[in-house]
């Protein structure tokens, strides 16, 4: 199992949130301090670093006009992260492709990436939230077309080794030809996200790409990677495809102390979202809004946000305690699941300080990793059936 440290690089020097209707799209900016998000920067590159030498992979994502995520160029963190770390990978989790015009510029800028840090990218592909389709202007009916487009032109654009031209439903090239090609042959890891459309799922899987989910129950994990394995094809690819998730994850000397920490990491499941922008019409398919009705759609809801930290934690969403409590609810959670490749551990979050947030992270990497680097994951199990 590999392990990647990650955090969205919050803004949580806000007014109350009881008294702020949202976190998300009209925000006012004035709540900004340009000096403070300066030094917000600074930690957050810093802690990666730190990262880095613990022996964890850097993950690293984006978001747009959130408090929540002050990491809104992803191409950039990762360039510097290149530059600056040597030892772990670097997934970019991801490129909003079905947001962004043009996935050439994003070709180029993950193949710079790559030569940068010498073949320690992969590379990730997201549809986007709802919320950023507001901030975007982008079309929500068409955001999973946009997104496979992008992304097969993205990777024909690597393996190219002469110039094409390219007619697409979104977008139209008379002459594509990246340089730099990537470092990693015939391209770096992909990555693509996913939640509720088992479909997708499938396909990301027939391609031999990761899989990725977020702040799941396990109940729901499960099903996704069952259609994951089932429908999984090695294609050969560096990496060689896999699952992975993301949960909240502290670790402390002690309970009590971790109980605090997960609180602190909890101030990211209580962003607040406008109700005009959760669910922009064509985002999800008609029959997941039948069923949200129903309250039979289960997943990353408020439901689950508005729970108990015990409740969290014993879904799998927040793990925390002493290093033997965290890596026992990581092989709970690995073995409820049917196994994974990939834990994605968002470390930091809200008022978290860096002396806490190192903390964990080191008692994490010097005395809960050796207890569950060897769970095995998906290349694994196809490779020794017996291991199921």
């Amino acid at each position: 199992m590999q392990v990647w440290h990650f955090t969205e690089m919050p803004y949580p020097h806000l007014p109350a949130l009881d008294t702020l209707s949202t976190m998300w799209v009209t925000l006012p900016n004035r709540l900004f301090d340009p000096k403070i998000g300066a030094d917000l920067y600074q930690r957050y590159l810093d802690e990666y670093v730190i990262a880095d030498e613990l022996g964890f992979n850097l993950m690293v994502n984006e978001h747009h006009q959130t408090a929540t995520c002050l990491n809104v160029a992803v191409p950039l963190s990762a360039a510097i992260l290149a530059r600056q770390t040597r030892r772990g990978r670097i997934c970019v989790l991801g490129n909003p492709v079905a947001n962004r015009g043009d996935p050439i510029r994003i070709a180029e800028e993950m193949a710079m990436i790559d030569c940068i840090s010498r073949g320690r990218l992969d590379a990730g592909f997201v549809r986007g939230v709802p919320y950023e389709i507001f901030a975007a202007n982008t079309n929500p009916t068409q955001t999973v077309e946009r997104l496979w487009e992008g992304v097969d032109l993205i990777v024909k654009a690597w393996t190219s080794p002469e110039p094409f031209n390219f007619e697409g439903r979104f977008t139209h090239r008379r002459a594509i030809n990246v340089w730099p090609r990537p470092y990693q042959v015939p391209h770096p890891p992909v990555w693509i996200t996913g939640s509720s459309d088992f479909g997708a799922i499938a396909k990301i899987a027939g391609r031999g790409y990761v899989f990725a989910t977020f702040l799941q129950p396990f109940e729901k994990v499960r099903e996704m990677f069952d259609v994951y394995r089932a429908n999984y094809r090695d294609r050969g690819l560096p990496g060689g495809g896999g699952t992975a998730f993301m949960p909240l994850v502290y670790t402390a000397d002690s309970e009590p102390e971790a109980e605090s920490g997960a609180r602190e990491l909890a101030w990211y499941l209580n962003n607040k979202v406008e109700p005009q922008f959760q669910n922009p019409p064509g985002y999800v398919p008609i029959e997941l809004n039948v069923k949200a009705l129903q309250g039979t759609y289960r997943g990353r809801t408020a439901a689950m946000r508005a729970q108990t930290l015990e409740v969290q934690q014993e879904k799998g969403v927040i793990m925390f305690g002493t290093p033997d409590q965290v890596a026992h609810q990581i092989r709970r959670f690995h073995e409820r699941v049917g196994g994974l490749d990939h834990l994605l551990m968002m470390q930091q979050a809200g008022h978290l300080d860096h002396t806490r947030t190192v903390r964990s992270m080191t008692l994490f990497a010097r005395e809960v990793y050796p207890q569950i680097k060897d769970l095995p994951g998906i290349r694994q199990r196809a490779a020794n059936p017996a291991a199921e």
